[in-house]
């Protein structure tokens, strides 16, 4: 009984020690590739992962704030494209749409916002970003909390990133997202170990084109 207290205790202790590393990887990794919009390296294209759209199909304030900070990045002559990229798997919840449509009311020019209707997770948004479309540099544009994680599957996925934060107000459920984004690590982590892949692929997109052709067929104006 005593071995096995022990043995538990020693797997206990490697699993903390684990997530600990985890998370001083993510973060501190980071760190030094975050700047604010005036001093961040141009790039040809921004990256904004997706995040959740209230039920009038507007984005949230969180989601609605990095598209305000792209756009800024856009007017600012820092990237020349916009790639939202977010989950629209199911029927009646749409984010990829709904930020077209914000960053067309942001005065962002209908070819140059380019959609990846299948980025599920982060994971999938840098994996297919670099595969599908072809990215190699970017602005990765997200809260501060989630962009740590942002940047390191990007860098760990053939792009090389930069990341401005879009933090602009407090949010209600900070704590929240906070604590699980530790999580949210460590499955980064094991992704990048396992090589895992993405839900969907799909057919290349040439992103130095006009980036109409990844909206829905029966889209024409906003």
């Amino acid at each position: 009984m005593r071995l096995l207290f022990k043995g538990s205790m020693a797997i206990i202790c490697l699993l903390l020690l684990t997530f600990v590393v985890v998370q001083l990887v993510v973060v501190m990794g980071a760190r030094s590739a975050i700047h604010s919009i005036g001093d961040v390296p141009s790039a040809y294209i921004v990256i904004v992962p997706g995040a959740s759209v209230l039920r009038n199909g507007t984005p949230s304030d969180i989601l609605a704030d990095r598209l305000i900070v792209a756009a800024d990045l856009y007017a600012a002559g820092k990237v020349e494209k916009i790639l939202v990229s977010g989950d629209n798997g199911k029927k009646g919840y749409d984010e990829v749409n709904a930020m077209r449509r914000f960053l067309l009311g942001r005065q962002v020019a209908p070819e140059d916002i380019f959609l990846d209707h299948a980025g599920f997770d982060t994971y999938d948004t840098m994996y297919r970003a670099n595969r599908v479309f072809g990215v190699t540099d970017a602005i990765v544009v997200t809260q501060r909390y989630h962009l740590s994680r942002a940047l390191f599957l990007a860098s760990h996925l053939g792009i090389r990133a930069s990341g401005v934060s879009s933090d602009l107000q407090p949010y209600l459920k900070q704590f929240w997202f906070s604590a699980r984004e530790t999580l949210s690590r460590v499955k980064a982590v094991a992704d990048m170990f396992f090589g895992s892949a993405p839900k969907y692929l799909g057919d290349p997109v040439d992103i130095r084109g006009d980036g109409r052709v990844t909206w829905d067929q029966d889209i024409s104006s906003p």
